[in-house]
């Protein structure tokens, strides 16, 4: 069983930033390696649906983020250490969400959907005052 562990959540004030991380665990157990799994991070707001954040291929030369964050996250991974990161610049307070990570190991390329991805992280939060 893959195991997704986040971290690096916290409150932070508009307009800073934030690097969340997500370690994959027990990869090779299910019979792959975390540079064969395609990767996304998806975010759910207090009454609202989850939604895509961004995604990033096996060795991360296709990479897609969600309209509302382009230009200001950046995904990436770092295979040798199995571990996937999304840095947040400019922050808002709509950016407020437990984010989660999420792994595909079927694809190479990462999917927008949610149907897509086998295995989640438990979440961490990120909460932007304003």
């Amino acid at each position: 069983q893959v195991r997704l562990v986040e971290s690096g959540g916290r409150l932070v004030q508009a307009g800073e930033s934030l690097n969340v991380s997500c370690a994959a665990f027990g990869a090779t157990a299910h019979g792959n390696t975390f540079r064969s799994f395609a990767m996304a991070w998806f975010r759910q707001a207090p009454g609202k649906e989850r939604q895509f954040v961004a995604a990033i291929s096996w060795l991360g030369g296709a990479i897609s983020y969600a309209d509302s964050v382009l230009g200001r996250f950046a995904i990436s991974r770092d295979n040798d250490k199995s571990t996937l990161y999304l840095q947040m610049n400019s922050l808002k307070p709509d950016d407020s969400a437990v984010y989660y990570c999420a792994a595909d190991p079927n694809s190479e390329i990462g999917s927008r959907k949610e149907v897509a991805y086998d295995f989640w992280g438990q979440g961490t939060q990120v909460t932007v005052s304003s």
